[in-house]
C-alpha cells in the first residue's frame, strides 16, 4: 500500500510542478518577448503583471468545451490528454539529484525517447479528429517534423550513450562529477575524477559532443514545435494549426504539454551534455569547491538552474529568429544535422575505443 501511495504522491508532485512551471513559463515568455520587442508585457494584473497568467488560466477553465459538429468526437476528446500524458510520463525517468529520481530505470533514456514519441500520435488524432483543414495540415506538418528531427536527435543521444556505456540517466549524470565510480578524462587524456567541476562534463570529456549538443538542442526545438520550427502552428497560415478547434481545458492541456516539453528536453540536454546535477565548480588545491557543492540539495539547484537557462534560450530564439519554410526545415534536418550527428556517433565509437 505504501509503495503505491509513494508513486501517487510523486505523480501528483510532478503534475503540480508541470502546472506551476507552465504558469510562470508563460509569464516569463511574455516578459522576454516584450523586452526583445521593446514593449512592457503584462503590467496590470497583480504586481508587475504576475497574476496575468493566472487570470488567463481561470478564464480558460471556465470556457465551454465545444466539439465541432463534423468532428470525430472520440479522437477529438482523447487527443489533448494523449499529447499531455506522453510528455508528462517522460518526467518519470528524469534524475533531479544524487539518488533523486521518480523511477530508477536502467533503460531510462530509451524510455524517455520512446514515450514522448507518442505525442505525435496525439497530434495526428487532434488534427484528424477536428475535421478542419487547418488542423489536418498542421498535424501532418508536425508529424513529419517530429519524425524527421528524431533522427539527428537520436544519433546525438547515441553519441553520448557510446561514451557513457549506459542508458541509465542516473549513471550518466554520476559519471560527470566527483561521485563517478570510474576515471573521468578531460579531452580523453587528463584525469579529473577528483577535480570535478565543469571539466568533467560530457562536452569536455569528449569535445565532439559539443556539436552533438548543438544538434540535439536544435532538434529538440523542432520536436517541441518551437520557433523557428513552429510551422505546425503557423498563425499566419493555419490559424493555430492542429489545436485550432480546441477550447477550454482541452486547449489548456495542449498548452501545458508544450511548456512541459520545453522543460523536459532541456533536462535531457543538461543530463546528457552539461553535467546533470553536478556542480560546475572544481576542486582547486585545498579549496574543495566541488565537494562543498555536491549533495542532494545542491544537485537539485544545479540541474534546475541549467535547465531553466536552456528554457530561457528557447524563449530568446523564438522571439529573435524568423520561421523557416518547410523546404528549409527539411534541408536542415536531412542535409546538415543528420550527417553531422552520424559523424559524431562515429567519433564517439573511436573515442571510446582508443581514448577511454
Amino acid at each position: 500500500m505504501n509503495f503505491y501511495l509513494t508513486y501517487i504522491i510523486v505523480g501528483i508532485g510532478l503534475f503540480a510542478f508541470a502546472a506551476i512551471f507552465a504558469l510562470f513559463g508563460v509569464y516569463a515568455e511574455r516578459k522576454v518577448s516584450a523586452f526583445i520587442q521593446d514593449r512592457l508585457g503584462p503590467t496590470e494584473t497583480g504586481k508587475f503583471g504576475l497574476l496575468q497568467t493566472l487570470a488567463d488560466i481561470l478564464k480558460l477553465v471556465q470556457k465551454e468545451l465545444i466539439i465541432p459538429a463534423a468532428a470525430d468526437k472520440l479522437l477529438f476528446m482523447m487527443a489533448p490528454a494523449i499529447i499531455f500524458i506522453a510528455v508528462y510520463m517522460g518526467f518519470a525517468a528524469i534524475p533531479w539529484g544524487p539518488g533523486i529520481a521518480p523511477s530508477k530505470l536502467n533503460l531510462g533514456l530509451f524510455y524517455i525517447f520512446a514515450i514522448i514519441s507518442i505525442e505525435t500520435l496525439g497530434i495526428l488524432m487532434a488534427g484528424w479528429g477536428s475535421n478542419n483543414k487547418y488542423s489536418i495540415l498542421g498535424a501532418m506538418r508536425s508529424a513529419a517534423q517530429i519524425v524527421s528531427y528524431g533522427i539527428p536527435a537520436g544519433f546525438a543521444i547515441i553519441s553520448v550513450v557510446m561514451i557513457a556505456q549506459t542508458l541509465n540517466m542516473q549513471d550518466i549524470a554520476a559519471q560527470q562529477g566527483i561521485l563517478s565510480s570510474e576515471k573521468i578524462k578531460f579531452l580523453g587524456f587528463w584525469d579529473v575524477s577528483q577535480t570535478g567541476g565543469i571539466l568533467a562534463w560530457n562536452i569536455f570529456r569528449a569535445p565532439h559532443l559539443i556539436i552533438a549538443f548543438v544538434i540535439y538542442f536544435i532538434a529538440s526545438l523542432a520536436e517541441s514545435n518551437r520557433a523557428p520550427f513552429d510551422i505546425p502552428e503557423a498563425e499566419s497560415e493555419l490559424v493555430s494549426g492542429f489545436h485550432t478547434e480546441f477550447t477550454g481545458m482541452r486547449f489548456a492541456l495542449v498548452f501545458l504539454a508544450e511548456y512541459s516539453m520545453m522543460f523536459l528536453v532541456s533536462m535531457v540536454s543538461v543530463i546528457l551534455f552539461l553535467g546533470a546535477w553536478n556542480t560546475p565548480l572544481p576542486n582547486i588545491g585545498t579549496v574543495h569547491l566541488a565537494d562543498w557543492t555536491t549533495n542532494k540539495i545542491w544537485g537539485v539547484f544545479w540541474i534546475a538552474i541549467k535547465a531553466l537557462t536552456l528554457v530561457g534560450i528557447q524563449m530568446w530564439i523564438r522571439w529573435t529568429l524568423p520561421r523557416l519554410r518547410v523546404d528549409q526545415l527539411m534541408n536542415l534536418c536531412w542535409k546538415v544535422l543528420t550527417p553531422l550527428a552520424f559523424i559524431c556517433m562515429l567519433i564517439s565509437g573511436v573515442w571510446r575505443l582508443w581514448l577511454m
